[in-house]
């Protein structure tokens, strides 16, 4: 859900030769199994599983390493992975279906389906269409308002209407930013349209009609599943299992659990225009809409020194790369990262799921795929990645090591440990409550709309203090308090840019 992933187009083109044609065919006969099972060590993941469907036909369809750290269950081709945002491209194809029955239409305003609807700019929210919802140009910036929307206690309603608060970044419709509270706002539409729920639809007219057996509409069933992986990340360098998040309030943007055996048959119909054994599952009409670039995204610059341009359609990521359009997303929710590829030109398509939301090899592996069907030059892309990787994570643990040093000279704040608690409000979010710690001028905050997490508090001197998370996936980071003529007036809150970019400003008010 989280992980809609850009990270090659920021990459330097380390490798600028232009591609040439090679024979790479045996890199998918017989190097991919080594390929994978080495970079499951290199990356610390658990479990992946893989599969590559051609010209109607699976080429692979395997599970590689096991469900959790520590047990001996291995992943197979019916383990469940959460999906994260690969969720978004059924439900703009489950709007889009809806549109080639004539039950209602992606160019009608948002407000004829949900009439209190409504946005911030009041003008912006009277304009917007259903395509708007489906490719992020509503005028936010990308996450915003998932620190308040993402693994949280919020109804599919209360989320829909915290949406109508939520201060646009950009003017409508003239910048892309990457929405998950708009696409929760889509699915909403179903219900008004069919009488039947999101999750409900979606299974009758997607997953059955499919034979996917296996997937799960929503996060709250994956816990119950008997197949199923566990999520995982890195907790101060330690590869540890965390709990399932549960985002069923944003559910059309991302709650979808799956395998790579039922994954192949959403992907194998797709590059047959819907059809399923010459039946028509899902209407070519439907398909073609989801595929329409709306928005331009960013450049894209790839390992062979090409530079092209990234799009998106609905519910989908558009890109040109080597003569051929590409098709594809990424998601990340806790623990778990995953691509879904198509290359419909070639009759191609790739999924990669795994079960660790810190690896690049999701992205990766999907590319030396492509160059390797595409008999290009091997640009190493997992190597690229992981060294990457290293990089960053080396700077983040030097950065992180000074906070925690810091922690240990026992500063002190500037006020008295008592004179910030208390209870704090956003008007976005709603409130938290800060108390004392268990020892000296530590602090501790419980969040209303997250039950289950807290954060630490530890003074680094002056006003600010180095929090810790106790989900890990919201990060670490320093949180400053203002204070004017003596008294605590804010609070500045950050989580982790996996989370969402925007700063949340609370006020005290008690």
């Amino acid at each position: 859900m989280k992980k809609l992933h850009l990270l090659f187009l920021c990459l330097i083109a380390f490798i600028t030769v232009n591609a040439q044609n090679i024979d790479r065919s045996k890199f998918i006969a017989d190097s991919l199994d080594i390929y994978i099972n080495k970079a499951l060590t290199n990356w610390r993941i658990p479990g992946a599983a893989v599969c590559i469907v051609k010209d109607g036909k699976i080429i692979l369809m395997k599970g590689y390493g096991i469900k959790e750290l520590g047990l001996p269950g291995k992943v197979d081709q019916n383990t469940l992975f959460m999906i994260g945002s690969n969720t978004k491209a059924f439900t703009a194809t489950a709007l889009a279906m809806l549109q080639a029955e004539k039950k209602l239409s992606l160019d009608e305003k948002v407000t004829k389906y949900i009439p209190e609807f409504k946005l911030e700019n009041k003008a912006a929210g009277d304009m917007a269409i259903v395509k708007d919802l489906l490719c992020h140009r509503l005028g936010f910036r990308t996450f915003q308002g998932d620190f308040t929307f993402y693994n949280t206690n919020l109804s599919r309603h209360e989320v829909l209407e915290k949406l109508g608060k939520m201060k646009a970044t950009y003017p409508f419709r003239t910048t892309w930013g990457y929405t998950n509270s708009a696409f929760l706002t889509a699915g909403e539409i179903i219900p008004r349209v069919t009488g039947k729920q999101w999750e409900t639809y979606l299974k009758e007219n997607i997953f059955a009609p499919l034979g996917m057996n296996s997937t799960l509409a929503l996060t709250a069933e994956m816990p119950k599943a008997l197949n199923r992986t566990v999520p995982h990340t890195l907790v101060d360098g330690r590869l540890t299992a965390i709990p399932y998040c549960n985002i069923d309030g944003l559910a059309p943007a991302g709650s979808i659990s799956s395998s790579v055996n039922d994954m192949s048959k959403w992907v194998m119909a797709l590059l047959d225009n819907g059809k399923v054994g010459g039946k028509q599952v899902i209407p070519a009409a439907a398909i073609a809409a989801t595929r329409q670039p709306q928005d331009y995204v960013s450049t894209a610059n790839y390992l062979n020194g090409d530079i092209g341009f990234e799009l998106y359609g609905l519910g989908w990521s558009i890109q040109d790369y080597c003569g051929r359009r590409l098709v594809m997303h990424t998601g990340g929710v806790n623990g778990y990262v995953s691509s879904v590829t198509l290359v419909p030109k070639e009759n191609l398509g790739i999924v990669i799921l795994t079960n660790t939301d810190q690896n690049e090899l999701y992205e990766a592996l999907k590319w030396d795929i492509v160059d390797a069907y595409f008999k290009n030059k091997n640009y190493h892309y997992n190597d690229v990645f992981l060294e990457y990787n290293k990089s960053n994570t080396a700077k983040f643990q030097a950065t992180d090591k000074k906070m925690r040093d810091s922690t240990l000279l026992n500063l002190k704040p500037q006020l008295s440990a008592n004179k910030y608690t208390g209870k704090y409000v956003n008007d976005l979010y709603g409130s938290l409550e800060i108390t004392r710690g268990e020892t000296g001028n530590d602090l501790e905050i419980r969040f209303e709309h997250h039950p289950k997490m807290y954060a630490k508090l530890q003074p680094l001197g002056g006003n600010r203090f180095y929090v810790t998370f106790s989900d890990p996936v919201f990060g670490k980071a320093i949180f400053p308090f203002t204070v004017k003529d003596g008294k605590v007036t804010n609070l500045r809150v950050k989580v982790a840019d996996f989370v969402e970019y925007n700063p949340y400003d609370f006020r005290k008010v008690e």
